[in-house]
């Protein structure tokens, strides 16, 4: 069963291309863009334009950050924590950008 306003949706559409509504619009004959996650292209979207960012990203904001950490300590101990840390976190980086780009 239609939705009871799919009829004055139409017509509202069917007027607006008449007018000329949708002439010349930006992108008008060119290929959609190619959506590297088509199942979720809309979320994608909406976080993009929110600011947001895949988890790789962060994570790898993270891992410059223990880097220069890593530059600034001289303790020995702390040196060969952060360098688990880097570890860890190269790792981590390595699974969320193979869950992105899936």
């Amino acid at each position: 069963m239609d939705h009871p306003l799919i009829d004055l949706i139409h017509a509202k559409i069917a007027e607006a291309e008449a007018r000329g509504d949708f002439d010349d619009l930006p992108g008008a004959g060119k290929p959609l863009p190619r959506l590297e996650n088509p199942e979720n292209a809309l979320l994608d979207r909406v976080v993009q334009e929110a600011g947001g960012v895949p988890e790789f990203v962060t994570l790898s904001r993270q891992l410059a950050r223990l880097r220069e950490e890593l530059r600034e300590t001289p303790d020995r101990t702390r040196r060969q924590e952060i360098l688990k840390e880097i570890s860890m976190m190269d790792a981590r980086i390595e699974i969320a950008r193979k869950a992105y780009t899936r």
